[in-house]
């Protein structure tokens, strides 16, 4: 039986054949067109053109615009019936592409979604600054909710994805870094704005606190798994896929969760081979190779993608305690796809 839309059109795509976040985008297309048109009118700068030049360029590039619809969907599935969730997720947005500006700053970047990253075509500076904005952009879109405790969830996700970026600087090229650093990094840069993005939904809906915390829950568990296979995909996807080169992470020596559990299996000789191309940053011809080779070894690759099983399961439990809503139905169906790309 076909569903009905938000909007109240009949469904009648084949569900086997779209993806999750699509259907998502058909279900909340009348909130998502909302909240691009306050995009679009909270990044006009009267007085500094280069910054709907810097911010247009990635914030119309065609992503899939994912955290802002977990927040519309939400709040929608818990039953709300206001227009602050159109703030909420734009707030959302502008976070997420505050980071992604600053992001390909330090990790020097070329590519983004499959285009020039704006560092690239402008410059370092305007990329730092540009950025600087959207997060001022998208505080006081927080205050318009009037919510304090909306204000309380976003502003702590914004500093804690601060945190775990500059945790990241210190053990990015780190052989010593472990699994529980490496969790807590992803819980900062990745997972801190899915948890937010979900749990502000319930909030401004006025959802029971049970709610709220299962909310939070499934973005947490989400994002964690989101990122190791984003992390795994790097490593065996395509750059039709990932938007990205492959082995992207490995030039630019990240220690993700592949190379974790592969250094924690390596012998004498893999060791010093991991110190040279991650440590010392000492690559040449046929080293990505070796290093997929070495993975392969130990089951490395298989690992990581068990953890991000793990954590997808975990996600589509907390969903179990929330309403009845086929929007509840697409957000477990999401939380399955994000591991399915791994397969």
């Amino acid at each position: 039986m076909a569903s009905l839309g938000q909007n109240g059109a009949a469904m009648g795509l084949d569900e086997a054949s779209v993806k999750p976040h699509e259907r998502l985008g058909d279900w909340l297309a009348d909130d998502m067109a909302a909240v691009n048109a306050l995009i679009r009118d909270r990044m006009a700068s009267e007085h500094a053109p280069r910054i709907p030049e810097v911010t247009a360029h990635l914030v119309e590039a065609g992503g899939k615009r994912l955290r802002p619809m977990l927040t519309l969907a939400t709040a929608r599935m818990c039953g709300y019936g206001g227009s602050h969730h159109v703030h909420l997720a734009a707030t959302v947005e502008f976070i997420h592409t505050a980071t992604l500006l600053h992001d390909d700053v330090v990790d020097e970047s070329e590519k983004r979604r499959g285009r020039p990253t704006a560092n690239l075509l402008w410059d370092n500076k305007s990329s730092v600054l540009v950025g600087d904005y959207l997060f001022a952009r998208s505080f006081q879109l927080m205050v318009e909710t009037g919510s304090l405790r909306v204000l309380d969830i976003l502003s702590n996700a914004s500093a804690t994805i601060a945190e775990g970026e500059v945790l990241q600087l210190t053990a990015a090229q780190d052989l010593a870094t472990d699994e529980r650093i490496y969790l807590q990094v992803v819980r900062g840069k990745t997972a801190a704005l899915f948890s937010a993005a979900t749990e502000v939904g319930g909030v401004i809906a006025g959802a029971p606190e049970a709610q709220v915390a299962a909310l939070r829950d499934f973005g947490d568990a989400l994002g964690i798994a989101f990122q190791i296979a984003d992390d795994l995909l790097d490593y065996g996807g395509t750059s039709a896929v990932i938007g990205k080169n492959t082995g992207d992470d490995f030039r630019e020596r990240k220690v993700t969760l592949p190379v974790i559990k592969a250094v924690a299996r390596a012998d004498a000789a893999e060791r010093a081979f991991w110190r040279r191309v991650i440590e010392k940053g000492d690559q040449r011809d046929g080293d990505l190779a070796e290093a997929l080779a070495i993975m392969d070894r130990h089951g490395a690759m298989q690992a990581a993608r068990a953890d991000a099983l793990d954590w997808s399961a975990k996600a589509r439990t907390a969903l179990q305690g929330l309403p009845d809503h086929p929007l509840r139905g697409m957000l477990d169906d999401l939380a399955a796809y994000v591991v399915a790309r791994i397969a």
